[in-house]
């Protein structure tokens, strides 16, 4: 990860739950196929320094089948097809900010540009959605949601979904824009994904704070 977030989260990583959650990990890697790679465990910190976050984009697991997650919310590298949430995602680009899906999934170019792609839970098991909550992660993500609630230089945070909103209780409403609606999934996107435009409005936001807009248009 980038060492702004090594200094920021140095204390986490001594806490008794972050010892055991590594442990599991080690452990889960021994007898299971575990996603994303170890090298690729903490890319959202990798690409996106805590200075220049200007937008965190909350997802919850990391995609589970063979070749999908790479480390960053809702993204999977070029060459895997978009999985439905994300094509859902580029649906809504189109009709928000007439955005042209790419002939990928691959997000990293929003992540180079502020854009925290974070999901709340950074491993799975191979197939098994949800395998890896509760182990110890939701701890280590909330204190990244902390640590920029409390920056001073305020950001704009994007929460999909009953579980990502529940994550507004470490947030302050007076200090940051917080964009909500129902996830992306195909289960939940017609409830209300569909016609939220929160692409608009985190530019909307971002220029309202003096802060230069995503491109959200994706280089093929």
């Amino acid at each position: 990860m980038h060492e702004s977030w090594k200094r920021l989260l140095a204390d986490e990583f001594t806490k008794p739950y972050f010892k055991d959650l590594t442990e599991f990990v080690r452990k889960e890697r021994e007898q299971h196929v575990v996603f994303p790679t170890s090298s690729q465990v903490f890319e959202a910190l990798r690409l996106t320094p805590f200075d220049e976050t200007k937008v965190l984009i909350l997802g919850q697991d990391p995609y589970h089948n063979a070749g999908q997650a790479h480390g960053l919310s809702f993204s999977v590298p070029r060459g895997m097809e978009p999985p439905p949430s994300l094509q859902n995602i580029y649906k809504e680009l189109t009709q928000d900010v007439g955005f042209k899906p790419p002939s990928h999934g691959c997000l990293t170019y929003w992540a180079e540009q502020g854009v925290l792609l974070l999901n709340s839970v950074l491993t799975v098991r191979a197939h098994t959605p949800g395998s890896h909550r509760g182990k110890g992660w939701e701890f280590f993500t909330d204190a990244i949601i902390r640590k920029l609630d409390a920056r001073k230089r305020p950001l704009v945070f994007v929460l999909w979904g009953a579980y990502a909103r529940k994550k507004v209780e470490f947030i302050d409403p007076n200090r940051h824009l917080i964009i909500e609606s129902p996830h992306p999934s195909p289960m939940s996107a017609r409830s209300g994904f569909f016609g939220s435009q929160p692409f608009s409005q985190v530019n909307s936001g971002l220029k309202s704070l003096g802060v230069a807009p995503v491109t959200w248009q994706l280089p093929d």
